[in-house]
């Protein structure tokens, strides 16, 4: 059996994860995933947790393919009752099922559990085929620092930034709060040091993976992990697959190209965090310059269409380590 992990944000994390889980159905495969908790929060009492759950109900195919997050036959009377108490974000509906969800993880929380064991009794109840890991037990949030209308600095919590602003006020920078208190969890600096290879999903490099890469001990982890530890570019033709990572790209300064992305992880032999990268056809310029470098690159078809297509990426991936 190959144990794979992977590192992934919430709603194209999961359709890469989905493919990886296909791909079980022909190879034997022990998959872990470790989820991004930097878009964590509380609201109206409530722990809410974006990626872990747009992963659960994805895999536990209960996942609103229209709109892309949150339950399939939602109602929302609960958030409109809320609204009208003048409780918490209008702009930010969570489902009257979705809610369910966050008031058991509360419920666990305040007993007394990890995040890890509460997402491990929520997870158990749907068939994921995978075991699925906050990247930490630390309560670690991601703010957005940018200039206010009136000229000052201003912060906000990351999903106002990007539900409510769709990341229109250019980010000056972002910011994880509670990190220098956190470490990631053992859990999940075990699924890295024992894989046999380590998958970085395509999803957003700076808010996803480079949240679960800032946590203390996660880095030294995969410096340190005998697998190896591949990338898949998530942007294709200099645009985002999913979501507003250019916004994100350009507030550290990296350009919005799978090969400046490539750059940015870095390979492991140099500093970096990987040890291969899959860039899209269409940028297959990308390959030369990054093998120049030490990043040995390969390009294949990166558009995950379906789960069929993904598990075809994570074949490439795990032919590129050589798994």
């Amino acid at each position: 059996m190959t144990s794979i992990t992977v590192l992934a944000g919430g709603v194209g994390g999961a359709k890469f994860v989905g493919g990886v889980r296909a791909l079980a159905a022909r190879r034997d495969l022990d998959i872990t995933v470790v989820a991004n908790t930097g878009d964590d929060l509380w609201l109206t009492g409530l722990r809410v947790c974006p990626d872990l759950d747009s992963i659960m109900y994805a895999l536990g195919g209960a996942n609103d393919t229209v709109r892309g997050w949150g339950r399939a036959d939602e109602s929302e009377r609960v958030s409109a009752e809320l609204t009208a108490y003048g409780v918490g974000w209008p702009w930010f509906t969570l489902g009257d099922l979705d809610l369910g969800t966050h008031i058991a993880r509360s419920a666990m929380l305040r007993d007394g559990l990890s995040l890890t064991e509460a997402t491990s009794r929520l997870a158990a109840r749907w068939d994921l085929g995978v075991t699925l890991l906050p990247a930490t037990d630390d309560e670690v949030e991601t703010h957005v620092e940018f200039v206010g209308a009136s000229g000052a600095v201003e912060t906000c919590h990351f999903e106002e930034w990007w539900v409510k602003y769709r990341a229109s006020v250019p980010a000056r920078r972002f910011v994880q709060r509670g990190i220098e208190h956190a470490r990631a969890s053992e859990a999940a600096l075990r699924a890295v040091t024992g894989a046999d290879v380590v998958l970085v999903a395509p999803s957003n490099p700076v808010v996803s993976i480079g949240t679960i890469l800032n946590l203390p001990g996660m880095r030294e982890a995969l410096e340190s992990t005998p697998a190896p530890v591949i990338g898949l570019s998530p942007i294709i033709g200099g645009r985002p697959v999913r979501g507003m990572a250019d916004h994100c790209l350009a507030a550290i300064g990296v350009e919005t190209s799978a090969e400046a992305v490539g750059r940015h992880y870095g390979a492991r032999a140099t500093g970096g965090v990987i040890d291969g990268w899959l860039v899209d056809e269409v940028d297959a310029q990308a390959a030369a310059p990054l093998g120049a470098e030490g990043l040995p690159t390969r390009v294949v078809p990166l558009w995950m269409t379906d789960d069929s297509t993904t598990a075809e990426m994570v074949v490439a991936a795990l032919d590129l380590a050589g798994v």
